[in-house]
């Protein structure tokens, strides 16, 4: 998986680049209905998802841990597959299914750094991005009840734009280790 990861850095920096743009949406428009909403958060998950389902179906035969990222991408998709398929959900349920969703993924985020410990330094950027998404899913959990709309489109949308610019900070540096690393290894470097 740690190869993966360093060969499709690109995945984290488009998931970050997806969070930021769904957590703008939430924050700019928070009068949204819950359908929006809804919309909104089944799109995010979606498309989150399956950047992480093509990066591990892509990377299977190459890496023996692809499957942590395959499922990680199928709880996302799941997410917003229910969300897609059921748009009068209540708000207390779509605020259970995102705390859910930020729970699942930011332990996952946590079990990912922790692999890439060995390989790479810095990877306190995706511990702390999981931690965010820990924190926002009790948060969620421990308060459903009494948040207007208005409130939870924010609160999301805050969290969303949190995690993706630490997941496009994480892609960049991904990013130059990799080039690093590929300096260290030509022949030319030798």
């Amino acid at each position: 998986m740690n190869d993966t990861l360093m060969r499709s850095w690109w995945m984290l920096a488009v998931r970050g680049v997806i969070a930021m743009a769904f957590g703008i949406l939430a924050v700019l428009f928070p009068g949204l209905t819950l359908g929006w909403l809804v919309a909104l958060f089944a799109a995010f998950a979606l498309l989150s998802g399956a950047v992480w389902t093509f990066g591990a179906a892509r990377n299977r035969k190459a890496d023996e841990q692809w499957w942590v990222l395959l499922l990680f991408g199928l709880v996302s998709m799941g997410a917003g597959t229910v969300a897609a398929l059921h748009p009068g959900l209540t708000l207390l349920v779509l605020i259970l299914l995102v705390g859910a969703n930020a729970l699942v993924t930011g332990v996952l985020d946590i079990v990912v750094a922790v692999r890439l410990r060995k390989k790479i330094q810095g990877e306190m950027l995706l511990v702390a991005s999981g931690l965010a998404s820990i924190l926002f899913g009790v948060v969620v959990f421990l308060f459903p009840v009494g948040m207007g709309g208005i409130a939870v489109a924010w609160l999301i949308g805050l969290y969303a734009i949190a995690t993706g610019a630490l997941l496009m900070v994480l892609a960049w540096k991904v990013r130059s280790w990799v080039r690093l690393d590929r300096g260290r290894s030509s022949p030319a470097a030798a």
